[in-house]
């Protein structure tokens, strides 16, 4: 069997990370559409404040609009990035913070409902914080995107209501515009909330979490602490349902090949509810007979380079693409120790490879901590990957 080349490295500056970096550009210029006197200086005098606020609620959709857009190139392109990951819901915030604060200045929304939704960004983000220096993964909730779309909608509604002149307050709650405006308001605000509490739940094991004592006795036969132990399981948890969910809802399968692991990707998988649905199945191929006669691994390969190699990962994930006609699979081969070190190959040497139709590509880690450390850290990495595949 030829060797398969590896794909070339992840790009940072791809069309759907251009995308969003224009929106995040873009916000000031929605930002001086709306509160700068620009009809002035433009001498056009003609356009009066009123229009002034539509034309800014129409540069408010446009830019929100691409928040669609480079979510779809980047599914459709194969391009999900950690750098687009990052940003896109960056550049959520900093628009609708921009828009609330700007009504704000304008006196067209009060600052109440602005400090709650700050607020609870400010919340969300430092748990997610936590969670990240924990190696946990908090799945966000259909709440936390039901409230992005209602907080948009409601923004694009004050914008035109403001284009309104209402002789009295019983006018003002006598229009549907106004009271259309408050409602969908409300609306965001009650998800604001529970989704923030939605976050709080699911991260309340982190936030309660004590700094073991020292000399706390570490897991027997790991030479780790319980509690790291855990919290890796917790984020391995985390993560297998994240992939199992998004195969689900892209129409997708899923299949694994693994060597040091034995398995555990797979049992990760399919301890989650309708993992049925997606996942295809896996080949623990633990000795390299088993690696070259199933899954169709190189055997020159194998007695030069050894086991514990990129191509055997990218070989591994191939073969496991063939044998059980999935779309999406990830490979890992590697040292879990304590035995097993080789020259230029500590224990904690791992090659995750990952295939799909598009290509094949492998990386190497080197993941510290006693054998089951190293398989569990080899598990989430490598869940973290088809996730990333599986866009």
């Amino acid at each position: 069997m030829a060797p398969i080349e590896p794909t070339a490295p992840e790009k940072l500056m791809t069309p759907a990370n251009i995308v969003t970096l224009i929106r995040i550009c873009l916000v000031p210029v929605f930002v001086l559409a709306i509160v700068s006197p620009w009809p002035l200086w433009m001498g056009l005098p003609d356009i009066t404040t009123e229009a002034k606020r539509l034309i800014a609620a129409g540069i408010f959709i446009l830019i929100s609009c691409t928040d669609w857009l480079d979510g779809y190139l980047a599914r459709s392109r194969g391009e999900v990035t950690d750098f687009g990951k990052f940003m896109d819901p960056l550049a959520d915030k900093i628009l609708v913070a921009a828009a609330l604060i700007a009504l704000v200045e304008l006196a067209v929304l009060p600052g109440w409902p602005v400090l709650i939704i700050l607020a609870r960004e400010f919340i969300v983000s430092g748990i997610r914080m936590v969670a990240a220096s924990k190696g946990e993964v908090i799945a966000a909730s259909w709440y936390g995107k039901a409230k992005t779309v209602f907080q948009m909608i409601a923004i694009v509604l004050f914008l035109a209501k403001d284009a309104l002149v209402f002789p009295s307050a019983a006018a003002a709650f006598s229009n549907p515009l106004f009271l259309l405006s408050w409602t969908v308001m409300a609306i965001a605000l009650v998800l604001t909330i529970m989704s923030m509490l939605d976050y709080l739940v699911k991260a309340r094991h982190l936030l309660k979490r004590s700094t073991p004592k020292a000399g706390s006795a570490p897991a027997a036969g790991t030479g780790e602490r319980p509690t790291e132990v855990a919290a890796l399981q917790r984020a391995i948890d985390a993560e297998a349902r994240i992939v199992v969910e998004r195969a689900g809802e892209r129409g997708l399968t899923v299949g694994t090949a693994e060597s040091l692991t034995g398995g555990l990707i797979a049992a990760m998988l399919t301890a989650v509810p309708g993992s049925s649905a997606v996942v295809r199945g896996g080949v623990v191929s633990y000795v390299n007979d088993v690696k070259e006669q199933v899954l169709g691994v190189s055997g020159d390969v194998l007695s030069r380079q050894g086991a514990v190699d990129e191509l055997v990962a990218l070989q591994m994930a191939r073969g496991a693409l063939r044998e059980l006609a999935c779309d999406v699979t990830v490979s890992v081969t590697g040292i879990a120790g304590p035995t097993g070190a080789e020259p230029g190959k500590p224990v904690g040497t791992v090659w995750i490879g990952c295939a799909t139709a598009r290509g094949t590509r492998a990386e190497e880690h080197h993941f510290q901590g006693g054998r089951d450390s190293v398989r569990l850290q080899t598990v989430l990495a490598a869940l973290k990957a088809m996730e990333s595949a599986l866009g």
